[in-house]
């Protein structure tokens, strides 16, 4: 795979890069997942924004590192996301790890899981802290990744 690696302050990001990130967002969160929710939650404008590009531009994979007291009292990864063309060739995998690797190994990390995803997240250390929820009409589950 011939991709490019970013990690950038929101305010570092340039309008291309916004753009390109917002469209991966919306294809896989609103639109595959029929989710209408408000993704402009003000988050970003505090987190870093972690993601790969294709060679032109386009986001393949994606994250946002939100630091501690934002979102929640520990630092979280959200909006995590690979795009359906490049699902199963361990991008995701290596999105986290690069995710897990920019926030420090020995960093308690939240985040609010998709259930289906639950095991996905386990393989990086990550537990279940919560019961089901739901989000916007999809199972969710908060988990925890203690130091390593």
């Amino acid at each position: 795979m011939d991709l490019t690696w970013h990690e950038r302050g929101f305010d570092e990001l340039t309008t291309r890069q916004l753009y390109a990130i917002t469209a991966l967002r919306e294809q896989v969160f609103v639109v595959e997942q029929n989710c209408p929710y408000l993704d402009a939650d003000g988050i970003d404008l505090a987190s870093r924004h972690l993601w790969a590009e294709q060679r032109g531009g386009a986001v393949v994979a994606y994250l946002r590192i939100v630091p501690a007291g934002v979102k929640f009292a520990e630092v979280s990864l959200g909006r995590v996301i690979t795009a359906a063309s490049m699902r199963r060739t361990g991008l995701g995998r290596e999105l986290m790890r690069r995710g897990i690797a920019a926030v420090g190994e020995d960093t308690v990390i939240r985040i609010s899981a998709q259930a289906y995803l639950e095991r996905f997240y386990g393989e990086f250390g990550f537990v279940r802290a919560s019961e089901l929820h739901d989000i916007d009409g999809i199972p969710h589950v908060d988990m925890l990744r203690r130091r390593a």
